[in-house]
């Protein structure tokens, strides 16, 4: 068995890529904030493919974990000198495994905030990237404005040189290089968030104003924040993944990454410090994002809502085993031939039918093994954002609506908390209380869980989405989620 470190990557076997480059070289030029599983799969990747070109040693990420969880995370990659294996799983059964080695540090900032800040502080350090889920933006999911009554942001206002949220770690940063004469670092969102880089702009800033105006106004103009669409499916390292990897490969790895074959980055080139040169790696520089990120948001992202809560109460756990059923692919196809893809605006170099079809050959990769549990996760941050802004323009302009209205109210039945085998569901969101609680009574108040407006704003107003949600809720809660699906797909078809 390979230990994963510096002294023993070279000793692994011939299956096993590893870096071409000397690590010893490389100095940071990255912050990111969030190192989860799709960093490690997706950024730090192609940092490290561009690496293994014999570039970019300047542009080494350092991590920061800021929620208590990730010190786990810090551990495990400490000890394998911040080396771990990505695992690409093909459909046909095949592993490819790769050894990344772009990331030379990991700061955990409950711990080490004032080391965070000055890292950031360096003029070293010319882009701090984000995957802090949609939830990390600190906005008002309606009204889309700056949470000031978070207790963490008033606590990070309170005693502004020592923050913990990344809002005070990233600006008290931008502070001292401003104090110092350093040029402000561009701050890249990488989360699934529709305009990410004007969202960050946004929350950023309001921090930043809320903590003195001129620095607001300041934050504002001086930092770029440059917009992005990003995509591979990267489910949840499990306990099976750590042992098969040390069964097949021999490697051990605390933390390894799984995911797909399949990687997107679409990234508009707005970098006043510099950037790695992305673009040699497979990285899709533009003016503008937007027409690539509604396709994403719209097609794929809706579509993982549209056959998650039907999949769920249909008796599935797996993404790849709904999406091996026909009768959810003529659903899922549906919805995005019919509702998703008419909100979209033309998609430059992009075939929207070859995109929808290889949407359903990801989703169904049976290695992936993607839990319709993740899925269903958080679903109050994103049912707002992916599939109601399709249902609003597909009211306004007369066009179908039928199946996004019953993806709304499966969702509605699953946060009832209970399966149609009577099984319980554990129920992972932020407004889980609130949610499960409006759920309970569905069948006596059918219109509560929409009249949420928080979460739907006055969606529950439009007479046409209430009579297709209520529709929907009524054949869920009267035949279930296979019957309420067939008769979705036999009344309005497949096109």
């Amino acid at each position: 068995m390979t230990q994963l470190n510096n002294h023993n990557v070279g000793k692994l076997g011939s299956p096993i890529a590893t870096p071409d480059y000397d690590r010893s070289r490389i100095t940071p030029g990255i912050v990111h904030i969030g190192v989860g599983g799709f960093h490690r799969a997706h950024q730090a990747m192609y940092l490290d493919a561009l690496m293994n070109r014999g570039e970019a040693l300047d542009w080494g990420i350092v991590g920061v974990g800021v929620m208590p969880g990730d010190k786990r995370m810090q551990q495990a990659l400490a000890a394998q000198d911040h080396l771990y294996t990505l695992v690409v799983k093909h459909p046909d059964g095949r592993y490819e495994p790769r050894i990344i080695g772009s990331m030379v540090n990991y700061l955990f900032a409950p711990e080490a905030a004032e080391a965070v800040i000055e890292q950031m502080a360096d003029p070293q350090i010319r882009i701090v990237s984000l995957t802090v889920t949609e939830g990390g933006y600190n906005f008002h999911p309606v009204t889309g404005e700056f949470d000031l009554d978070n207790p963490q942001i008033r606590d990070d206002l309170a005693h502004p040189t020592q923050p913990s949220s990344s809002f005070g770690l990233v600006v008290e940063a931008l502070v001292r290089r401003r104090e110092r004469g350093i040029a402000p670092f561009t701050v890249m969102s990488c989360d699934n968030i529709q305009g990410n880089g004007d969202v960050a702009k946004r929350m950023f800033s309001a921090y930043a104003c809320a903590r003195d105006n001129a620095l607001g106004e300041w934050v504002a103009d001086q930092v770029a924040f440059p917009n992005a669409m990003v995509d591979r499916i990267t489910p949840v390292t499990s306990e099976a993944d750590i042992s098969e990897l040390s069964q097949h490969f021999e490697i051990d790895d605390a933390w390894p990454v799984v995911c797909e074959p399949f990687t997107q980055w679409v990234l508009e080139d707005h970098f006043p410090l510099g950037r790695p040169a992305l673009d040699k790696v497979g990285v899709q520089l533009v003016d503008d994002v937007e027409p690539y990120e509604l396709m994403k948001l719209r097609l794929l992202n809706a579509s993982h809502q549209a056959l998650t809560y039907f999949g769920y109460l249909a008796g599935y756990r797996y993404a790849h085993e709904v999406c091996q059923d026909p009768l959810f692919v003529d659903f899922l196809l549906g919805y995005m031939r019919e509702e998703g893809s008419p909100t979209l605006a033309p998609v430059p170099g992009v075939d929207l039918e070859a995109y929808r079809l290889t949407l359903i050959e990801r989703f169904a990769n049976p290695q992936i093994k993607d839990t319709l549990a993740r899925l269903c996760a958080e679903s109050s941050d994103r049912i707002p954002k992916w599939l109601v802004p399709v249902i609003r323009q597909q009211l306004a302009d007369g066009g179908e609506i039928k199946r996004s209205a019953a993806v709304v109210a499966s969702w509605a039945r699953y946060a009832e908390g209970v399966d149609e085998q009577g099984e319980p569901i554990e129920i992972v969101d932020r407004l889980k209380a609130s949610l499960m609680q409006v759920a309970a009574n569905n069948r006596t108040q059918p219109t509560a869980f929409v009249e949420n407006r928080e979460v739907f704003g006055d969606l529950a107003d439009q007479p046409r989405f209430l009579a297709a949600y209520l529709e929907a809720l009524t054949s869920l809660h009267e035949r279930g989620a296979r019957a309420t699906l067939e008769d979705l797909v036999s009344s309005i078809g497949i096109q």
